[in-house]
């Protein structure tokens, strides 16, 4: 098993919005996010889209819409050069109280059951204290980027379930970072290899 990155959706690879990214009309990249997810591809792990998405719930959108959206979002994502496996959906509003909504880990244990991750060799990157705690409740290493709600995040979550690895100007920034932490680990595998 081989690790990977999760990518949270609104406010670090699109733009967030208070009446919710309801289809791809409303649906705007943060510059440089698609080509940070292409750099991520060259990293050798593999991409996945977590999200929580309590507007399918709250009935003022439908998971066909999501599903629309997420496709054309994908479709951009291959022609810039990124490959994400797949985009991991929570359908729930807080109140359904289920176990895959971030802060739960759920979306991520059930990646690691149903594509093969090891979650100890993997990152979680999001712009919201649940997407640290998701991340961190599942074993991999944290990143918050300032994007969407990341830099009011910085300032008042409480961080009760540990604050996150890295602080992150953006998604490019944290690409940088993973990219540098997974040489690292390969470096110091093929030291292993040849001591």
């Amino acid at each position: 098993m081989a690790g990977a990155i999760f990518v949270d959706r609104d406010g670090v690879i699109c733009e967030n919005r208070d009446d919710y990214v309801k289809s791809w009309e409303e649906f705007r990249f943060i510059p440089g996010a698609a080509e940070a997810l292409a750099a991520l591809t060259t990293s050798g792990l593999r991409l996945f889209v977590v999200t929580n998405q309590s507007a399918i719930s709250r009935g003022i959108v439908t998971r066909d819409a999501i599903d629309d959206m997420h496709a054309r979002m994908l479709d951009v994502l291959r022609a810039a050069g990124a490959r994400v496996e797949a985009v991991l959906v929570c359908p729930h509003s807080p109140e359904d109280s289920c176990a895959c909504r971030k802060p739960s880990e759920g979306l991520l244990l059930d990646a690691a059951k149903q594509y093969g991750v090891e979650l100890a060799e993997s990152w979680m990157i999001g712009d919201a204290e649940s997407d640290v705690v998701a991340g961190k409740r599942a074993g991999c290493e944290t990143v918050l980027v300032l994007t969407g709600r990341g830099a009011t995040q910085a300032r008042s979550a409480r961080w009760l379930d540990g604050k996150p690895d890295l602080v992150a100007h953006d998604l490019v920034d944290a690409a940088i970072w993973v990219l540098a932490r997974v040489a690292e680990r390969t470096r110091a595998m093929m030291e292993v290899i040849r001591p």
